[in-house]
């Protein structure tokens, strides 16, 4: 009676491939420092005159190229890199942020060329806000677990979104004007929190706390590599 190959082991097929594999590394730099520095200059500016600090109601018209290009099109582009850095919340959080933003420049742009007329109340912007509502919260919870400067700029952008949403549907200025008091919130925090990577990724230090979870995040300490080899490693020698 003859008898089948023993097949490998679970562990001598890991060891085989562990030792034969080849690693590429491309090191990639964190984007969200340029995704939250987009989010947080178009949000204020934006936001600055939903509050009433400035402009009048055509000022819009001016706004779309900056809410577009610096919001919109840095913010999905740091979205994707997230992906490539295999950063989850950044990548959702971004890339929504940033369609959202496209998508506010091109219907401002059709506002300025006489296209549209911006209804009132604006119920479909409503709309849109209470999907980016859901979306945000969901990622602030998320954030909770890694990050909580870039929690806190989640919940507080979250929470403009929702009065924004009361605010589009009901047609009561009041909630407007308090959404946009979030969002002014959130774009300085998120200002904070892109500032505070890029000082961690120019000085190699911690300058800046942000509240990372399970990391070195007092001024001073050094951020903890996230890539390391052991000996024995492929294309490690035992001694370096």
């Amino acid at each position: 009676m003859s008898r089948m190959p023993h097949a490998p082991s679970h562990d001598g097929e890991f060891e085989f491939w562990r030792n034969h594999a080849q690693i590429s590394l491309q090191p990639v730099a964190a984007p969200s420092i340029l995704g939250l520095y987009g989010f947080a200059a178009a949000t204020f500016v934006v936001s600055s005159n939903l509050a009433g600090w400035w402009g009048d109601s055509a000022a819009p018209t001016f706004l779309f190229p900056f809410a577009a290009f610096t919001g919109g099109l840095a913010q999905f582009l740091a979205g994707m890199w997230a992906y490539r850095a295999r950063d989850g919340v950044a990548t959702a959080m971004h890339g929504i942020w940033g369609a959202f933003w496209l998508a506010y420049g091109l219907l401002y742009l059709l506002v300025a060329v006489g296209v549209l007329t911006p209804p009132t109340p604006f119920v479909a912007l409503g709309y849109w806000f209470l999907a980016l509502a859901a979306i945000t919260w969901a990622g602030a919870a998320a954030a909770l677990a890694v990050n909580l400067s870039v929690a806190l700029t989640l919940a507080t952008l979250a929470a403009g979104a929702t009065c924004q949403t009361i605010g589009q549907l009901a047609d009561i200025s009041g909630w407007r004007t308090l959404g946009a008091y979030f969002f002014i919130i959130s774009a300085v925090v998120g200002w904070y929190t892109a500032t505070a990577m890029m000082l961690e990724s120019a000085y190699r230090r911690v300058v800046l706390p942000m509240g990372k979870r399970g990391a070195p995040d007092r001024p001073g300490q050094e951020p903890r590599q996230v890539i390391q080899f052991v000996a024995g490693e492929p294309g490690v020698k035992v001694g370096q």
